[in-house]
């Protein structure tokens, strides 16, 4: 039995996001049936193909699933779908995307007859705001959330990674709010509505820039393919045989990527002592280590890298990660059956121990299951309670964090958003290493460490703590803590935690209901487990860049640090579905979250076909497999030296007309021959030409205003500073603002779901260095001020971080 067997999901209309949400569930046994019209879902037909003709999308997306066709000419098809509706416990629509043809129903009466039912709708702008009628795809979508721009040639244009993204980062946030919604109606029984925008759910791979602009500037600028801004060299390069990924962020790791290369003048030069200042000299240092690199495989690199702790990792071709036994064993790859084709997909990366998702299964042929009626609902719902109204879904939840950075802090914030009561354990002598590592008088002095814009959007609506954990009192406080927790997360290393004594073979002693993920780069298995790596390693590593770029390029990245988000969202879906099953059952379970699978997804299209088909994936550039024309275009400003991008995109025939009248060509519009996207392809060159022009001669908003009031799907290519005054955001109030000592009033992003018409509320201030310690020991815990303040004395905790000086002198005491 799965940890979710015991949920019914009904899902409607036709969006990945829907989609990936719903099959989320399936992948933990939940019962998944999918209503279509009879010519199935469109995105059935959505490339990449099989040999066959089956999507690899779609399969990625819909396996484990039933499929119930409904015809809206039926006479009865309301009254059925209103039926299998009210016997279902959690119902995901899609219809505000595409509506597939789906029945109308009368929603409202159903929830009032069924209060325990949980509705989440997903929309491209959820309606409202000047977006809202914006005819939107997932590239002009990334455009407008500031994750094309800085990507691709100085020169331009901006490189699109392919589809298929928007669709997972926006599941992944269905998925959380559906699954907290599960756990909020199993404490007071009531069902809750919530509204996602798929446009707000790509920020969470773009806020942390957006957010470090707030505090330096407009200082970001496309710097060239695998380059990216705040250091160097963090990209991919050709080897003797194969790419490899690297990233160097401390200074210690490009000493030992010099060392590692014999390029001792570069690992002695003071002025590429950090990687904002080695940016400087890119072409210099690649002239350098290029030649290097080419003197051995990317295997060897990557052995050479392991030993000396560098975070460098082999990118892999489609055909590889089919291949690589590891990840089949793990379930991170698994196998596919779509008619009477088979091959293999990405699974779930959610890799709960106790609880393990299903590992592959089946695509449902179009309106395989036949309905009928008195479909009984399997879950016992309480009553709804009065007075609950307001009550967080999350609240009475209780989290211990030992994250830093960001990928586990952005599970727990969104856990603590969402009402839990998240406690982040730092110390003095290693505090979140997002306040910074500087570790000079200065840095300290000045309390550099409180001021830390990115760490603050992490960390808020959480209680902060400090406890050195290599000391007995601080373990054993600690200890206190787990024992009455329903949840610990890390994102360590994988031996940290149990070399000091918090393993889950002793924390499940302790305490059997506790749920604890640890989230590292590989997982805690895998024979690459001691790999270092950032979210760019991650990314590097998932497949994803060699489907992205030009057809004779190179593998291409499409952020800084995608990963890291990225793995947090995956995160927090496997704790609530390990919460889940931990208020059904009393049964803690440990979860091995390996960040690099988390990344997979975004290939996983790629892996079905090729897997199937065995023809390496088609590179299309900033082209696209089924709409004709895509791409980014030159707007107004190029002359001098303005760089402005417009991501415009026919995704349907019923467009074309529209975009060929705009562009004064009226006999495109008639010409039969140009109605297809297949006809377009034969003159494809033409047209991008054509709208090169015609965006040349207008400013971005200006485009942007003329094509959307057209119909046609466009989005500015924009900076993530600018979504700091993007006219929807705030419409919706997703920017929030909140006052915190040492920074003051600075702007928050806010989770891309609601359920009412206002965002979650920002409630706590992200902590200061220790600034619960006495509010969490003495009222948790019932220390008396004299016990704390002996801690305090000790430097068992604290509230300042110490100096480097001071960090060797305790080293040198615990030693001795």
């Amino acid at each position: 039995m799965g940890a979710l067997s015991h949920l019914r999901i009904v899902e409607i209309g036709s969006a990945a996001a829907t989609s990936y949400c719903a099959r989320l569930f399936a992948d933990f046994g939940a019962t998944v049936q999918k209503v279509e019209p009879s010519a199935g879902d469109p995105l059935r037909r959505a490339a990449p193909l099989t040999p066959k003709g089956h999507s690899g999308w779609f399969a990625f997306l819909n396996f484990n699933k039933s499929s119930i066709v409904l015809d809206p000419d039926d006479a009865n098809a309301a009254s059925l779908l209103s039926d299998l509706i009210e016997h279902c416990d959690i119902l995901i629509d899609g219809r505000d995307v595409d509506a597939a043809n789906c029945p109308s129903f009368d929603l409202a009466a159903i929830k009032q007859c069924h209060p325990g039912l949980i509705h989440l709708e997903a929309s491209w702008f959820c309606g409202e705001g000047p977006y809202a009628q914006f005819e939107a795809t997932d590239s002009t979508i990334r455009a407008l959330t500031g994750l094309i721009k800085l990507v691709g040639p100085v020169e331009g244009p901006p490189m699109h990674a392919p589809d298929f993204q928007t669709g997972i980062l926006a599941g992944l946030w269905g998925f959380i709010s559906a699954a907290s919604s599960v756990l909020g109606r199993m404490q007071d029984g009531r069902g809750r509505s919530s509204r996602l925008s798929i446009f707000e759910s790509s920020i969470a791979v773009t806020e942390y820039i957006m957010f470090e602009s707030f505090s330096r500037g407009d200082i970001m600028r496309r710097i060239g393919v695998n380059r990216f801004w705040p250091t160097f060299p963090v990209g991919i390069y050709e080897t003797r045989q194969g790419w490899l990924g690297v990233t160097t962020v401390t200074p210690v790791q490009w000493r030992a990527f010099c060392e590692m290369l014999g390029l001792p003048e570069l690992r002695d030069d003071p002025a590429l002592f950090l990687g904002v200042d080695r940016l400087q000299h890119i072409a210099a240092i690649e002239g350098k280590i290029i030649p290097k690199l080419k003197q051995r495989t990317a295997q060897q690199w990557f052995a050479e890298g392991l030993r000396r702790k560098i975070p460098i990792v082999p990118v892999p071709a489609i055909g590889d990660l089919i291949a690589d036994q590891e990840k089949r064993a793990r379930g991170a790859i698994v196998p596919i059956v779509i008619g009477d084709e088979a091959g293999f997909t990405a699974g779930s990366m959610q890799r709960l121990t106790g609880t393990p998702p299903r590992r592959g299964g089946a695509v449902p042929d179009i309106g395989e299951q036949m309905l009928g009626r008195g479909h009984a609902r399997k879950t016992e719902i309480p009553s709804p309670k009065a007075g609950d109204a307001h009550r967080l879904p999350l609240d009475g939840v209780r989290v211990i964090d030992f994250s830093m950075g960001w990928a586990g802090p952005i599970c727990t914030r969104t856990l603590a958003d969402l009402g839990a009561d998240v406690i982040k354990i730092e110390a003095i002598q290693y505090p979140d290493w997002w306040r910074g590592v500087d570790r000079r008088p200065a840095y300290i002095l000045d309390q550099m460490y409180e001021k830390s814009v990115r760490y603050c959007i992490m960390n808020r609506n959480k209680r902060g703590i400090t406890l050195d954990l290599t000391r007995p009192q601080g373990l054993d406080l600690a200890k206190q803590l787990l024992a009455d927790a329903d949840l610990v997360v890390d994102n360590y290393s994988v031996e940290v935690l149990p070399k000091l004594g918090l393993g889950y073979e002793v924390l499940s002693q302790l305490n059997p209901k506790l749920v604890m993920m640890s989230m590292s780069a590989f997982g805690a298995g895998s024979a690459h487990r001691d790999c270092r790596a950032y979210g760019s390693t991650l990314e590097q590593g998932s497949g994803l860049p060699s489907v992205v770029g030009d057809p004779d390029g190179p593998p291409v990245m499409s952020h800084t640090a995608f990963g890291d988000a990225v793995g947090g969202l995956n995160g927090c879906a496997a704790v609530l579905t390990a919460l889940i099953h931990a208020k059904l059952t009393g049964e803690g379970q440990f979860i091995d979250l390996a960040q690099i699978e988390c990344m997979m997804p975004f290939a996983a299209p790629w892996i079905v076909a090729h897997s199937i088909g065995g023809e390496a994936p088609t590179k299309y550039g900033n082209r696209h497999p089924d709409f004709v024309p895509h791409g980014c275009f030159p707007c107004a400003g190029q002359d001098k030296g303005q760089d402005n991008w417009i991501v415009v995109a026919v995704s349907g025939d019923a467009m074309w007309p529209k975009l060929a009248r705009l562009l004064g060509r009226a006999d495109w519009a008639s010409d039969e021959t140009l109605k297809t996207a297949a006809g377009r392809r034969d003159i494809e060159s033409e047209i991008e030409a054509a709208i090169g022009a015609w965006t040349s001669a207008r400013e971005p908003e200006a485009a942007m205003t003329a094509l959307q009031a057209a119909g046609i799907a466009s989005g500015v290519a924009r900076l993530p500073i600018e979504l700091l005054q993007d006219p929807q955001l705030h419409a919706r109030g997703f920017i929030q603002e909140i006052d915190r000592a040492f920074i003051g009033k600075h702007p928050q992003p806010s989770m891309p779901f609601r359920e009412g018409a206002n965002p979650f509320p920002i409630r706590k201030p992200p902590p200061t260095l220790g600034q619960h310690n006495r509010e969490i020991l003495a009222g948790l815990l019932g220390l008396t001020d004299a016990e704390i303040e002996q801690l305090t004395r000790d430097g068992i905790i604290g509230t300042e971080m110490l100096m480097e000086e001071q960090l060797v002198k305790e080293k040198k005491r615990a030693a001795g």
